[in-house]
């Protein structure tokens, strides 16, 4: 039947090792077309064969010979135009674009079901981890209501970094970006969007209802400082930021990113660096894990390929391939707003070293049904004090209208941080 036509979209990191990994596969795959940004960079790439690279990347999407495209340029533009275009060409898709199917898978699965052509995507949630294709076959029988997990290495590795070396937000950023775990602008990552668009894409699969990016709380890491990082020890926590997705009894959503203590017991506490893991609870399984790489080019390039074979196992064979892998989803989830959810909390609050400031702390928090776990109070320093308290469950609004009170209480100078904790 020949061997399947590949045209690839962007040569950085993740297409070089798409296009190295290729290589053990000539006999199924050939790659046609490859579109790059800069003809005259420099490749890391043993003897390619520069005469099938194109700066124009349309010529792939419109080339009668690619039959899949495989995206790894990222960003929704141009790519967005380019897929669909491919899509409307009869073109089965592979991509690593976790921000272009959060923000418009609907409209892009929508058009490869008119089409007949299949959209594979395992490299855009958790890079190296098998984690679509097992919850779309093996987990099939499965209602999954919990997603939780570490989905961003860069910030993973940071918060890592804070904790053993006791070092501040800023310091480990710039040692991440010397050694190229972040970008010189690290926004993505490090205000939690990268980890959103991921678990986005996750929830919808687990959950078979479109979670919408915009409906999707986050909030990044930029706040946690090296003291949080400390009073979290002395605690029994870690810091960590989190990735979670919620389904209630009610079919309503609950889907956020945000930094939380997490238990030192708990398995995710003991993900570190730029290790990633997804755990899933479901209805027979019970509550199961995945972990490993979640980024980096081999990595990455492993679920890449491994989709582009899918394809090709089935591609010529069958006049509808991959039945299971497809999207079948036509309702949109109700989502819960960050306001109606419940959880505990961590907070930090400067105060005047006195007499009953505990109590003042104590008594705003009953006011607004708020039950108080822990407290840890530090010594006095010039007539300031530092009082850490860990709340029991309750609602997020009633946290929001306790902590402007406090701000209004002549004990209270500063509420320092606020930081949810795992349940």
């Amino acid at each position: 039947m020949g061997k399947l036509k590949l045209g690839i979209i962007g040569l950085g990191t993740v297409g070089c090792g798409v296009v190295k990994t290729l290589r053990n596969f000539s006999d199924q795959v050939e790659i046609v077309r490859i579109a790059v940004h800069n003809l005259n960079k420099k490749r890391n790439i043993d003897n390619l064969d520069e005469s099938i690279l194109t700066d124009n990347p349309f010529e792939i999407v419109d080339d009668k010979d690619v039959d899949i495209v495989v995206e790894v340029m990222g960003g929704v533009n141009p790519a967005f135009q380019l897929l669909k275009k491919a899509i409307e060409n009869g073109k089965h898709i592979v991509t690593a674009n976790k921000e272009l199917l959060a923000k418009h898978g609907e409209e892009l699965f929508q058009a490869a079901k008119e089409k007949n052509v299949v959209i594979l995507y395992e490299a855009a949630v958790a890079g190296g981890i098998p984690i679509i294709m097992p919850i779309k076959t093996i987990l099939r029988s499965n209602k999954i209501t919990k997603v939780k997990g570490i989905l961003n290495g860069t910030t993973n590795y940071i918060l890592t970094k804070m904790d053993e070396d006791c070092a501040s937000y800023e310091k480990v950023l710039k040692e991440a970006q010397e050694l190229g775990y972040a970008e010189t602008d690290p926004t993505g990552d490090v205000e939690g969007f990268d980890a959103a668009y991921k678990i986005v894409t996750l929830a919808t699969i687990a959950f078979g209802k479109r979670i919408k990016i915009d409906n999707t709380y986050r909030e990044g890491i930029t706040k946690i400082s090296a003291k949080d990082i400390q009073r979290a020890n002395e605690l029994g926590y870690k810091i960590k930021l989190i990735a979670s997705a919620e389904l209630n009894s009610d079919n309503v959503a609950d889907v956020r990113v945000h930094p939380m203590l997490v238990p030192k017991e708990h398995v995710l506490a003991k993900i570190n660096n730029v290790t990633n893991a997804v755990m899933l609870s479901g209805e027979p399984v019970g509550e199961i894990m995945f972990t490993g790489p979640g980024a980096g080019e081999f990595p990455t390039a492993s679920s890449v390929v491994g989709d582009i074979l899918a394809l090709c196992a089935e591609v010529k064979r069958t006049a509808y391939p991959l039945p299971m892998m497809r999207c079948n989803h036509s309702e949109t989830a109700e989502s819960l707003s960050i306001d109606e959810t419940t959880n505990r909390y961590y907070i930090m609050l400067n105060t005047i070293d006195t007499p009953g400031a505990i109590g003042v702390i104590g008594t705003i928090c009953g006011k607004h049904n708020i039950n108080l776990s822990d407290i840890l109070q530090k010594g006095s320093q010039g007539g300031k004090a530092e009082v850490v308290i860990i709340t029991g469950l309750c609602n997020e609004g009633n946290i929001k209208d306790a902590l402007d009170e406090m701000k209004k209480s002549n004990v209270i100078e500063e509420v320092k941080s606020l930081i949810r904790v795992m349940n």
